[in-house]
């Protein structure tokens, strides 16, 4: 008890809180790492291996303390320990024992286990391998089936499934390989398709071309048809109301309408267009398919635009333009139903590109174009063209324009044209009246033109006043005012009758009148030639009346505006002036064949010694009473009774003229009263043909206050003075106002220096008239003396 106290000094000594701490860390079986690492960081290693040395002392007192004080306990455990010891050997032999009987029955047990352990791998392997066999077996089908739908064509499906291996397989595949294979085969395989798909298409763009032309020929077909139907329509509206307005009872019509559906009549397939789209959309690459659409049609339309030189444009303008509008018609469907393939300013660019072609080639084909046929063929054409490609939105006015710059030179064609078959018509035309032997001829000749005077229908054969050469030129106006028509409908003029009753006015004005004035001008013709023109006129000035109210029917107006007299045309007063014209030419000629009958200073004794009693002794005015009566009965035919009466009091003027002209004519120096009584008598003659004729001919009923006979009164006024026993009274105002009023006094003084009396005469040989004779000399010269004062 007293060793323990003395053992805490030395304790205390050393540095006791540091070695405490030490102590307490060992006792507790702590880390003295920290203390070390400390140490030799504050540079005290020394100091800590001072404290350990004084820990260990320290201890090994506590041991030896420890031993001192239970030796006794430790002996007896050592004993104990050894009695232990020999159980533990017997123990042991023991196990030994038991040891190697569990051996000899646990070897042959490790040996199953290790069986056991052996065949667990062996099945987890084979169901890992049976696992990742599956795996590889899907795709593996996956890609038979991808390869199939390629082979079959179907391409979405076989995208559809290089997606589900590509997002759910690809990356569960356990072969590394295999997977390497798949993932550089899908992009390949994309890219396949992508080129077969592109090939696909652009044998579509190859095929949709090629059938271009029909899809646009069958539009611009129903497009016609639509017309034709549209103007039956209209024909029948016209009729129904002009029946309506004239009164002729009801007049219903029905129209059936027929709607059509463009896009189930037009049948093309676009099929493989939108595969092709649905295909590069699932590629992700249909903004480049836009661009190769865009490009490639765009290339087509380039080229569909382009006019071949190996064939003539009149020949290839329905091919031309049957393309173009195929064209179209594909995109206007194209833009409606694939999905955002195309873009309205797409199309739009397109068709600028079009229509500024389009018209480049309309002006420079129509300047070539020397035939108004032709130019109507492709005007009409092009108006289908533009109402086809207007049903599906496109602006077709400049199109529209061209051909209205185009009338110009389709009237000039046209007229020539006109003029050249009339020149031909008249050229060919025999002067003679028609003779039409039946029905049917009337009909075509005279009822087709309105040409007749009567409604009732005459006894055949029947002379037509006219000559073939009406219903030919007739024929012509016909088709003049049809093509007009033609050329004018659907285009961007609404006053298309107006333009027609222009042209309409210009050819009969400025063709048919002014060929017929060449004729009359040309100086080849005869009097019948003339007459027949006459009377030729005449029917053609009637019948711009039905021109116009042909033309006006083409047009669809309706009948009364037509009927009015504002509304008539220009050409009647020009054919009218041109029928003046012949009328003159015709008296002019006949005028000349009466001067050849009328040789009156050749055949007339102007100093007879003997009294004629039945006119001149020549038959010359037997010829020209026959004549006139032979032109008067023609001319009553064939002309109107104002252009009879002109005829008439026309050459009977002439007559007169050239009666009162014979007494003036230089190659007679002197006659004498034999001479005047045989002009007298011919006179006579003449005047008894006048009326009679004027009687005949009914147009005494038409100008009740003249007659032919005061035609000839410049003549008979000067016999009467010259065979006056009076003949001075022509000086007396009065008389001569009453009695000799279309006489000159000049031509009268002329006259009587060349008039005498002769001996023998007329009052010679009778003695009881000797002083008449006497007297009569006598106020001649008193008259003879007068006049000289006159003068």
């Amino acid at each position: 008890m007293d060793t323990k106290p003395k053992r805490r000094p030395v304790a205390e000594n050393g540095d006791a809180g540091e070695e405490l701490v030490i102590a307490t860390l060992i006792g507790n079986g702590d880390d003295l790492g920290p203390i070390v690492r400390h140490a030799f960081e504050m540079g005290r290693p020394e100091a800590l291996l001072h404290q350990l040395k004084a820990v260990v002392k320290k201890k090994e007192v506590e041991i030896e303390e420890l031993c001192k004080t239970h030796y006794e306990e430790f002996i007896l455990a050592v004993d104990e320990l050894r009695g232990v010891l020999v159980d533990a050997e017997e123990l042991k032999g023991e196990l030994s024992s038991d040891n190697f009987k569990l051996q000899e029955v646990g070897s042959a047990l490790l040996m199953k286990l290790e069986e056991l352990l052996e065949s667990y791998s062996i099945k987890k392997n084979m169901t890992e391998s049976i696992k990742m066999s599956n795996v590889c077996v899907l795709v593996l089908d996956l890609c038979v089936k991808c390869n199939n739908h390629i082979s079959e064509g179907q391409f979405y499906p076989a995208l559809k499934t290089l997606d589900l291996i590509e997002k759910n397989h690809l990356q569960n595949i356990p072969v590394k390989a295999l997977r390497m294979v798949i993932e550089k085969t899908i992009p390949v395989i994309r890219l396949h398709i992508e080129k077969k798909v592109r090939s696909q298409f652009n044998e579509w763009l190859v095929h949709i071309r090629s059938s271009g032309k029909n899809i646009g020929q069958t539009a611009i077909g129903h497009a016609a048809s639509a017309r034709q139907r549209d103007e039956e329509m209209l024909e029948c509206q016209r009729k129904a109301e002009e029946q309506s307005v004239f009164g002729l009872g009801d007049f219903a019509y029905m129209l059936d309408v027929e709607e059509i559906d463009e896009d189930s009549v037009l049948k093309f397939d676009l099929t493989p267009l939108y595969r092709a789209y649905h295909i590069h959309t699932c590629l992700g690459i249909q903004e480049q398919f836009h661009e190769y659409y865009y490009k490639n049609r765009v290339l087509q339309l380039n080229s569909d635009l382009q006019i071949s030189s190996a064939q003539p444009f009149v020949e290839s303008y329905q091919t031309f333009l049957a393309q173009i509008a195929g064209y179209f018609i594909v995109e206007d469907r194209v833009l409606r139903t694939a999905g955002g393939l195309l873009s309205a300013d797409q199309v739009e660019t397109m068709w600028e590109i079009a229509i500024s072609k389009m018209t480049s080639v309309l002006e420079e084909q129509f300047s070539r174009i020397d035939s108004a046929t032709h130019l109507l063929l492709v005007k009409d054409y092009v108006t289908l063209l533009g109402s086809t490609l207007r049903q599906y939105g496109y602006e077709v006015g400049p199109l529209l324009e061209v051909l209205d710059r185009s009338r110009d030179k389709y009237y000039e064609l046209l007229l020539e044209e006109c003029r050249q078959q009339i020149v031909n018509i008249i050229a060919s035309d025999t002067y003679e009246q028609m003779m039409l032997k039946k029905e049917t001829d009337y009909e075509n000749n005279v009822l087709a033109f309105n040409l007749q005077t009567s409604d009732i229908m005459p006894a055949f054969p029947y002379i037509a006043p006219f000559s073939s050469m009406v219903p030919n030129a007739c024929r012509i106006i016909r088709s003049f005012i049809k093509g007009s028509v033609d050329y004018l409908s659907h285009g961007v003029h609404s006053n298309v009758y107006d333009i027609v009753k222009k042209y309409l006015d210009k050819i009969l004005s400025d063709v048919l009148n002014e060929s017929i004035l060449n004729t009359i001008s040309s100086g080849t013709i005869g009097v019948s030639q003339a007459m027949q023109i006459a009377a030729n006129i005449s029917v053609l000035e009637r019948s711009c009346d039905f021109f116009l109210q042909h033309a006006a029917q083409l047009c669809g107006m309706p009948a009364r505006p037509v009927e009015r007299p504002q509304a008539s045309l220009t050409a009647k007063v020009t054919l009218r002036a041109s029928r003046d014209v012949a009328y003159n030419s015709l008296l002019s000629l006949v005028n000349s064949k009466l001067d050849e009958f009328m040789t009156l200073t050749e055949s007339i004794n102007w100093n007879s010694e003997e009294i004629a009693q039945n006119g001149n002794e020549n038959e010359n005015m037997n010829e020209v009473i026959i004549y006139l009566g032979t032109i008067m009965s023609t001319a009553q035919q064939i002309l109107p009774l104002d252009a009879l009466f002109m005829v008439g009091s026309g050459a009977l003027d002439h007559i007169s003229n050239s009666m009162v002209a014979a007494f003036l004519s230089d190659t007679v120096k002197r006659f004498n009263a034999n001479a005047v009584m045989g002009i007298d008598n011919d006179l006579k003659m003449l005047e008894s043909f006048a009326d009679e004729r004027f009687h005949s001919t009914g147009l005494s009923e038409i100008y009740k206050e003249g007659s032919f006979r005061g035609f000839l009164i410049q003549a008979r006024q000067l016999i009467n003075l010259l065979l006056s026993s009076q003949p001075d009274n022509f000086i007396n105002p009065v008389i001569r106002e009453k009695n000799y009023n279309a006489l000159d006094w000049k031509k009268v003084a002329s006259i009587c220096e060349k008039f005498k009396d002769s001996p023998d005469g007329i009052f010679g040989s009778l003695s009881s008239r000797n002083t008449k004779q006497s007297a009569r000399k006598k106020s001649m010269d008193i008259l003879k003396k007068r006049l000289k004062d006159f003068n």
